[in-house]
């Protein structure tokens, strides 16, 4: 008479577990009360019960996920110890003991992932813990999930590393901006699910890292569907924060997810940062890739047109396409199942809003093999990013002929566009050059045929010239250019190179010098043209500093250097009212008078700074405060005006910024901040310091945490 009641069993506890189940998923560095674990990977609850756990007893564990979860939708799986479900969930008993029950949960490597609710059915009664949502994650550590990275370094850098840095500047000379991703901070996870939400991909997308990339690609950006980030390239920045001012993605995404409206202002870099941060943060292996000399807008068509003046300057009003100095973009990892084989690794993504591909903002997943190969047929965007590793550089003078505009093509620079992709190396502070990852070493076999297998799909009916210029065009021969440019061959084997002969300081002259060389035998007349402009890393220019033109004689085999100097008051009153870095443009036009052979060069350079030091030990124990300082000596003969320093550590403190006021020629300036470290390992802190003259100085220094 009394088995009746006592068979009622009911759940009086449940116990996720978190610090051992974490470990083994490479999750316990979440900043989150949920138990965080990835899909197709064993974890373990344990229950309590109202008491002993016999065979007649009925019980499941219920994990539902989205707004009315369904059994026939997939959303609702009731899951019973000993038998595997039909979507490859399973669960099984580990052991028994008295009232306590141990029992491990194992999702299907292919799962949907975002939030599940965890539920426990005895018979009628179901029982619902507090906290009990799980959230499920890609799995880079599991064979059977479509983004498995096989070597651990790898997976260390391009899963679980929150810190890293953004290679920037110009081909000329690159330099790393240092970047907190900060996957694992508070509330980033939960900013995550709310664009997994706000994609609407249904549960089936879900599943496949290639839908949820794309999805992120356009919701990083705030273009279409109000997402995080709200892109600005005016030089206006007074309503948000500049570009410029990031240390991190940790901010943008915290004040996002709590706002839930676009946060101001990104340019190229931080949606790389960010996007970069999203994807980790959700378990697919990413990584950012920065190109240089990276060209935007081809119209398909692998020529970006640069038009220039007779003094040599580059013209903005005329190009509806441009060569940014650098771009950066992301690389995701995992197979592709929807497209055919052989295209498995890294794929490109981009969240900066360019062009829109099947009618948002959005670029990508696009295999780095099908670039490489030359099939841009395969989806997604492989021609946009073809083109933007691959275009050629034509150069034309505008001149006026009897009152109207006439342009005369003065070089072309094949090759030119895509140079130095570069990524941080897997555990080392350094660049890694990944060029040869996107296309094949310039002139081989492989890089000829990949190039006229992807100009048969870019553009079948052959060269057009095009956009209005076209009827007054004067160029040197037909307009039948042939399908893969050669090196442009000139008589004189005539040959440009532009470096700077001190090093460039704000505040001091910027002394630069365009080399002539000449290979051919003869007496040579040479008419040289350069200029000199203050640009933004888009190609837009923002001032003319100068120009010269000079006629050299060269003889036989021989170079000859030609300086162009700048005074400081040509640019330092520019420098000081745009709120982006700018970046010094020289362009050379050479002409031989006695052949009339034609070249033109570009090269961008970056200003150089004096450094930030940071002082502090090399190691601290856990929860033990220490001191660290900043310090930076003013070695530039010009006043920096409203200085501000941003300093951030992960697991260390929040992000603080002091401000400075004016530092004068020669001052010192210091700052300290006390540290409080919350996680084990190596921690970085990363400083940058922004004036009014200054955009671009920042570094980054390490400490190693022990128990």
């Amino acid at each position: 008479m009394f088995g009746n009641i006592e068979s009622s069993l009911k759940v009086t506890g449940i116990d996720f577990l978190k610090s051992q189940n974490t470990r083994q998923h490479h999750t316990d560095a979440y900043n989150i009360k949920n138990l965080v674990v990835r899909r197709g990977q064993p974890f373990q609850v344990q229950v309590s019960l109202s008491r002993e756990l016999r065979a007649a007893d009925k019980l499941s564990l219920r994990f539902t996920i989205g707004e009315n979860p369904m059994k026939n939708r997939g959303s609702l799986l009731s899951l019973k110890p000993e038998r595997e479900d039909f979507t490859g969930w399973k669960i099984s008993v580990v052991k028994k003991n008295g009232k306590e029950c141990l029992l491990s949960v194992t999702s299907s490597p292919n799962a949907p992932v975002g939030k599940y609710n965890l539920h426990v059915k005895t018979g009628t009664n179901i029982y619902k813990p507090e906290n009990g949502v799980i959230y499920l994650l890609f799995n880079p550590w599991c064979e059977d999930d479509v983004v498995y990275m096989a070597n651990e370094a790898q997976k260390n850098e391009y899963v679980l590393n929150d810190t890293g840095c953004i290679y920037v500047g110009s081909a000329y000379n690159i330099y790393d901006r240092p970047w907190n991703f900060g996957q694992f901070e508070e509330f980033v996870l939960d900013a995550c699910m709310y664009l997994l939400d706000k994609s609407k991909l249904s549960l089936r997308e879900r599943r496949d890292p290639a839908n949820v990339s794309r999805a992120m690609s356009a919701l990083v950006n705030a273009n279409d569907d109000s997402g995080v980030l709200m892109g600005n390239w005016s030089g206006n920045y007074a309503n948000g924060t500049s570009p410029m001012d990031w240390i991190g993605s940790v901010t943008i995404l915290q004040k996002y997810y709590k706002t839930k409206k676009p946060v101001c202002y990104g340019q190229c870099w931080v949606f790389a940062g960010v996007l970069n941060t999203v994807m980790r943060c959700l378990g697919v292996p990413c990584r950012c890739v920065s190109t240089f000399d990276s060209a935007h807008d081809t119209e398909g068509n692998l020529t970006v047109d640069i038009y220039l003046n007779e003094k040599g300057e580059k013209l903005n009003s005329l190009s509806f396409d441009s060569v940014w100095n650098f771009h950066v973009w992301n690389d995701v990892w995992m197979q592709r199942k929807d497209i055919p084989d052989g295209f498995d690794g890294w794929q490109a993504i981009d969240s900066t809003p360019q062009e829109q591909s099947q009618g948002r903002f959005q670029c990508g997943p696009c295999p780095v093999k099908a670039v490489r190969e030359g099939d841009v047929y395969l989806p997604y965007d492989s021609k946009f990013v073809y083109a933007e590793v691959n275009a050629d550089r034509v150069y034309w003078v505008v001149k006026k002929v009897n009152g109207k505009d006439k342009y005369f093509k003065v070089g072309t620079e094949t090759r030119d566009v895509g140079k130095k992709i570069s990524t941080k190396a897997v555990g080392q502070n350094r660049r890694e050059d990944i060029t040869r990852e996107y296309k094949y070493p310039e002139g081989s076999k492989e890089e000829r045929m990949s190039m006229q297998r992807a100009i048969s799909f870019l553009r079948p009916s052959g060269l057009v010239p095009r956009s209005g210029y076209a009827s007054t065009v004067q160029t040197l021969g037909g307009s039948s250019q042939p399908l893969v440019p050669k090196e442009p061959a000139t008589k004189t084997g005539l040959h440009l190179e532009i470096t700077n002969t001190e090093a460039l300081h704000p505040g001091n002259p910027l002394e630069m010098a365009i080399t002539v060389k000449i290979s051919a035998p003869g007496n040579w007349t040479v008419d040289v043209t350069g200029s000199c402009q203050l640009q933004y890393y888009t190609g837009k220019v923002q001032a003319n500093l100068g120009t010269i033109k000079e006629t050299i004689n060269l003889e036989g085999t021989s170079e000859m250097q030609v300086p162009l100097k700048i005074a400081p008051d040509a640019y330092m009153k520019t420098l000081s009212s745009v709120e982006d870095e700018v970046l010094i443009l020289v362009t050379a036009i050479a002409e031989v008078r006695e052949t009339n052979d034609k070249l033109t060069k570009e090269t961008s350079m970056r200003f150089e700074y004096p450094p930030i030091t940071v002082q502090m030990p090399e190691t601290a124990r856990l929860y033990n405060d220490f001191t660290c300082a900043f310090i930076f000596k003013n070695k530039l003969n010009v006043t920096l005006e409203n200085c501000k320093l941003l300093v951030e550590g992960l697991g260390l403190f929040k992000m603080t910024t002091f401000e400075q006021g004016d530092i004068m020629p020669g001052r010192i300036m210091k700052s300290e901040i006390i540290c409080t470290p919350t996680r084990l390992g190596e921690r970085k802190i990363v400083a940058k310091l922004i004036s009014n003259q200054i955009k671009g100085i920042s570094t980054e220094k390490a400490i190693t945490i022990t128990e």
